[in-house]
């Protein structure tokens, strides 16, 4: 196990290092001068090279990639803003605040968005998928497949608006979504997120209804769940001892590269419900041209799908007996 995460660790850092090179390549050949937009209105050719100097883009664009680097590993000193200690992110050309701080305070929004909607989607997803494969065409079958059939094709942009439209402005049953410390108002953090969570649960839980009924039932169609059942093991046993560990393997993928997705920023999410996370901060910094912001915000949304397919690989090993880690 320690061998196969040490090479998975090893081969998400080279990753990370090949996106961030990427994003920082894109974003030279994007129209607008960085220095430019930090100048202002007002800007003469000294002032701009002033301006250049003080947010390190005079260099050639490898040496500035060099520099960054080597901030995130040892630290960096600006002429602007003094050392930037280690992981030092840089700082943002639009506001002058350090990359790493700015999304250290938007991330505990993401995070609780994220989690939250990921329980609840994977509780009734799951469940939903569970009974709709023990009652294979029945009732409760048909009406779960037709449930999620129409839940896979709803848009986040639609279903949220018309939720709100409804559900906080006209009928008062949920608040409109509001971002809370859970440290200092539990019950306002929980009821200003609750309508996001609902709406992503809405959206999330027909995939895992479709994906947890079809490997359920293909696994319950298998040689040793016919043997287990043989053997005289109660129905309960052979369901949740071999049927739903076999079949879980493809759902925690899937479980997996979604938290990690959503960790990284639910941009449409975000900003469908005004909430200010990672993902609309990375909306603002495409739209600022602002280089050290995307970049933080670009490595900690890969950042979040390397782990997490990292993990996946390894809850894999614990769920599956027959999987074994190199």
């Amino acid at each position: 196990m320690f061998r196969f995460l040490f090479r998975r660790a090893i081969g998400a850092l080279v990753i990370l290092l090949i996106i961030s090179a990427f994003t920082f390549v894109l974003f030279y050949v994007a129209p607008r001068d960085p220095a430019r937009v930090a100048c202002g209105k007002i800007c003469t050719p000294e002032t701009l090279k002033l301006v250049k100097q003080n947010l390190g883009i005079s260099d050639p664009l490898p040496v500035q990639y060099w520099h960054w680097l080597q901030a995130v590993f040892v630290g960096r000193d600006y002429t602007s803003f003094g050392h930037c200690p280690a992981p030092c992110l840089g700082y943002s050309f639009h506001n002058r605040e350090p990359v790493l701080g700015t999304i250290l305070d938007r991330f505990p929004t993401t995070l609780s968005l994220s989690i939250g909607s990921a329980i609840v989607f994977l509780i009734f997803g799951v469940g939903t998928g569970m009974v709709a494969a023990v009652k294979q065409g029945r009732a409760m079958d048909k009406i779960a497949s037709s449930a999620s059939l129409i839940g896979s094709s709803l848009q986040i942009y639609i279903v949220g608006v018309v939720a709100m439209y409804y559900l906080s402005d006209q009928w008062h049953i949920l608040s409109r979504p509001k971002e809370v410390p859970i440290t200092e108002d539990p019950a306002g953090w929980f009821q200003g997120l609750l309508l996001p969570w609902f709406v992503l649960a809405l959206i999330f839980t027909a995939n895992y209804t479709r994906m947890a009924r079809s490997q359920l039932v293909e696994t319950l169609s298998e040689d040793y769940v016919r043997t287990a059942r043989a053997k005289g093991l109660s129905r309960r046993t052979v369901f949740f001892r071999f049927a739903w560990r076999g079949a879980m393997g493809p759902i925690v993928t899937i479980f997996g590269l979604d938290i990690g997705v959503l960790l990284g920023g639910a941009i449409i999410t975000e900003k469908t419900f005004g909430l200010h996370g990672i993902g609309a901060l990375s909306v603002k910094a495409v739209y600022d041209n602002d280089l050290p912001l995307l970049l933080g915000v670009v490595l900690v949304a890969a950042g979040a799908i390397v782990v997490f397919n990292i993990v996946v690989d390894a809850v894999y090993a614990l769920i599956d007996p027959r999987i074994r880690l190199a």
